[in-house]
């Protein structure tokens, strides 16, 4: 587990070497009357017996999660050095993967959750309670009520903890304000992690067992974590730098539906064709990635999709992607037994030819084409061997036992014909039910009173044959309903409906046929549930496959239209690299965009402070080097000639600030927040984004808390991060508040005046070094039109007039006139 921040004065550590070396019971629910989040001091509920944790040896780690909507919220408190680690709230399979990871990390003692959980949390806590084979030892599995996880009360909790890293000196809104620099209170799942953790560390009194009741829980720091090979991005950058952006439906009819994808990178690239690549899509989004071998396998795919001869087969297979349908949802449903006809049509569907039919022949599409791609590619050799056979025979029974347009027909599964010889001889009887019905409606009314002029037999599943005749006016009364010879049964629209002896014959005869249809065809269609089901487990592979070819097929699409290039990684460089790169947004929304390269690590120094004037595109490229960085972490093309990518844990960024209803912080709070993470948490890996710091106070304040931070980093040396600040407090550089050295360098944003007006050329130009000031426009100005000036006598000067061959309207035309419009 790598420990991303640490409060200050405090060292990060792991979990000692003798972490869980005692035996527990598997499950341990902590029973308890329900709580108002008013009322903190209830009776304390009874626990399992043998369930108390005692003092021990060495380092415990008690972890409490929450899942709720695809996300976890995680929180765990280490013995080892009293601090309590908490990760921001992170998307989740229903397998839970990621919170299977975690475990797998960092092997807590115990794992508390709400006793109000959904089916996919109950299943894994069993699994986990039954792994007897689990070192060092499976886990005590703790349940609170679910009031315990109440988002105010937690919020209570936390504000109102007794830490020791807190001077008692501090007011409460300066504690509110401290606490909210380090916990991410907008991450609501994380939050009552971190409520029900507190809960639990209270009532269990771990670390105190033997003091006074008076003595609370140490707690002497909270530190944020990430799991090894995952890179650290926050809320606030995934907004700034516009990765996700969701907006309001503009349809009236589709409000209520939810949101949309707005002007965004996962808008732009996300051409995927099924559901499950959408989702993995936006998984690898939240998750970007350090594990350059996974990295270098996505980015492979992406190469070969992009040479040129494979582009039809590329085609071929995102046409097949968007037959893939919710596998795990007709699954779900088979094994609740609530399956529709739609959904045996979702897993086959016949159709003209086999690449077109749906899940399961589109999947063995797929495999064919898989199988005539180069097998160096892991994904394609994948396909290939783990699209089994079994598809072909879960394929081949639905095709011969289901009647598609029969179950459309009649709302329910049928079977198609020749697969039971019973069920084929009822449906026969009763096709041939009309014709034989009226026959007898003839022979009952020969026996009827003259007066009734009409009858007929009717079949109602349920309740059998009966006879139907026509209310007489004569018929006022109910006793006037008897008829010698037939039970009276009901009246509906003037109808009479009786039994007579010919309909209690059909009875026994044909018995309830609809019924004992439906019956024999509901044992039939779960005999074929269990023979799909039997092979769930690779209906669930080939989605996990199809969904990643989904997602690297449509990386492919859009690196082809908008030229992006494969970046390279580079481990033992520190920082990255840059050649001409873009704003994947803003070149899409600009009629002309100038590229610009970044270079940060090495001998290029590590702080980057740019200046210029406002609107010269200093935020552009902060936020162009973040989401340049961000595209190569996830396995993507970027936009720029060359990237090369160094090791980055993180990215921070402070540039956009945005209001705090939940806490009432000001706009300027909010800034020295996102500049506090920054500070705790940043290594020498990190990259960090700071654009206009400080402006929110006084200026003479503003430019000495910008100063201050970056002297801060500037003192760690080699292990400062690497750091773009753009900003227009000029005096920064002018009055040399920064230290001289090769870790900083200066830019600034390109322009020339004309006439009255300010040009911007969009350029970042190395124009000063460390402690050397920015020359004014004009000079420049000046200084490069003698450059042109110079260039244009030297080359009249090299000219031969008495050479024949010489074309003075060429000269003038292709030398002369570009020049003097340069200089002009």
């Amino acid at each position: 587990m790598a420990s991303v921040g640490a409060i200050p004065g405090r060292t990060p550590q792991g979990p000692g070497p003798g972490a869980a070396s005692a035996s527990f019971p598997s499950l341990a629910p902590v029973p308890g009357r329900g709580e108002s989040e008013e009322e903190e001091n209830e009776q304390e509920p009874a626990e399992v017996s043998g369930a108390v944790l005692s003092r021990a040896a060495g380092a415990w780690i008690h972890l409490c999660v929450l899942w709720t909507s695809g996300y976890l919220g995680i929180a765990y408190y280490d013995t080892s050095d009293s601090t309590i680690h908490f990760m921001p709230d992170a998307p989740d399979h229903e397998s839970l993967k990621l919170l299977q990871r975690v475990l797998d990390e960092i092997s807590p003692r115990s794992v508390v959750t709400s006793a109000k959980q959904d089916e996919n949390m109950t299943r894994f806590l069993g699994k986990l309670a039954s792994q007897e084979h689990r070192e060092p030892k499976r886990p005590e599995i703790v349940f609170l009520p679910s009031v315990d996880f109440g988002l105010e009360i937690s919020k209570q909790r936390l504000l109102s903890g007794n830490y020791a890293f807190i001077p008692d000196s501090m007011t409460t809104t300066e504690k509110i304000l401290f606490l909210s620099s380090i916990i991410p209170f907008d991450c609501l799942l994380t939050v009552r992690a971190l409520g029900g953790l507190l809960k639990f560390l209270g009532r269990r009194r771990i670390g105190v067992e033997l003091e006074d009741y008076n003595i609370s829980v140490p707690i002497l720091g909270f530190k944020k974590f990430v799991l090894t090979h995952l890179v650290s991005i926050d809320q606030d950058t995934y907004s700034v730098l516009q990765i996700f952006k969701s907006e309001s439906h503009p349809s009236v009819y589709k409000v209520a539906s939810g949101l949309k994808e707005g002007l965004s990178l996962f808008g732009i690239l996300n051409r995927c064709r099924c559901k499950w690549g959408e989702k993995l899509l936006r998984l690898w989004f939240t998750r970007p990635t350090q594990d350059l071998g996974e990295l270098n396998a996505r980015l492979d795919v992406i190469q070969f999709f992009l040479l040129p001869q494979n582009l039809d087969i590329a085609q071929m297979l995102h046409r097949l992607l968007g037959h893939i349908k919710n596998v795990p949802l007709i699954l779900k449903r088979m094994k609740l037994s609530h399956t529709k006809a739609s959904d045996w049509q979702v897993l086959y569907k016949p159709a003209f030819c086999p690449f077109l039919l749906q899940t399961v022949y589109s999947a063995l599409g797929l495999r064919d084409a898989c199988r005539s791609l180069p097998q160096s590619i892991q994904l394609f050799q994948d396909i290939a061997q783990e699209f089994s056979d079994d598809l072909h025979h879960i394929a081949s029974l639905i095709g011969k036992v289901v009647d598609f347009e029969g179950s459309l027909a009649e709302n329910r599964f049928t079977v198609l014909p020749n697969i039971d010889p019973d069920i084929d001889e009822k449906k026969r009887r009763l096709m041939g039910l009309p014709s034989f019905l009226t026959e007898v409606a003839r022979k009952e009314l020969e026996n009827l009173d003259s007066r009734i002029p009409s009858c007929s037999v009717i079949y109602i599943p349920l309740i059998g044959f009966l006879l139907s005749i026509p209310r007489l006016p004569s018929m006022a009364e109910a006793s006037d309903f008897e008829i010698e010879g037939l039970d009276f049964m009901f009246l509906s629209e003037e109808k009479l409906h009786y039994r007579s002896a010919r309909t209690k014959e059909l009875d026994a005869l044909l018995g309830d046929l609809h019924c004992d249809i439906r019956d024999q065809e509901t044992l039939l269609m779960y005999q074929l549930q269990c023979q799909v089901l039997a092979r769930a487990a690779v209906l669930t592979r080939v989605l996990d496959l199809a969904s990643r070819l989904d997602v690297l097929l449509a990386l492919a699409s859009a690196a082809r239209d908008y030229g992006y290039s494969r970046p390279r990684y580079a481990p033992q460089l520190i920082g990255v690299r840059i050649q001409n790169g873009r704003h994947p947004l803003m070149e899409l929304c600009a009629r002309t965009f100038v590229p610009n390269s970044a270079e940060c690590g090495g001998d290029r120094g590590r702080v980057k402070v740019i200046t210029g004037p406002n609107s010269s595109g200093k935020s552009i490229y902060l936020k162009q080097v973040g989401l340049i960085t961000f595209m190569a972490l996830v396995g993507s093309f970027v936009p720029a000639e060359e990237a090369e990518i160094g090791a980055v844990d993180a990215i921070f960024t402070r540039i956009h600030s945005c209001d705090s209803i939940s806490l009432g912080l000001s706009t300027f709070m909010i800034d020295l927040n996102q500049m506090a993470k920054a500070v705790n948490n940043a290594t020498k890996q990190s990259l960090v984004l700071i654009d206009e710091f400080g402006k929110g106070t006084n200026t003479v304040d503003g430019l000495a808390l910008l100063a201050a931070v970056l002297r801060h980093w500037l003192a760690l040396g080699p292990t400062c991060p690497h750091i773009f600040v753009a900003t227009n407090f000029l005096s920064l550089v002018q009055l040399q508040l920064l230290p001289q050295g090769p870790l900083v360098q200066y830019l600034t944003m390109e322009t020339c005046e004309d006439g009255d007006d300010l040009v911007f050329f969009y350029q970042v130009s190395d124009l000063i070094r460390s402690g050397k000031p920015i020359k004014p426009v004009k000079e420049l100005l000046k200084e490069k039109q003698m450059e042109n000036c110079q260039t244009l006598v030297d080359k009249f000067l090299k000219l031969d007039l008495d050479d024949p061959n010489l074309d003075l309207d060429l000269f003038m035309s292709q030398e002369v006139l570009p020049a003097a419009t340069a200089i002009l």
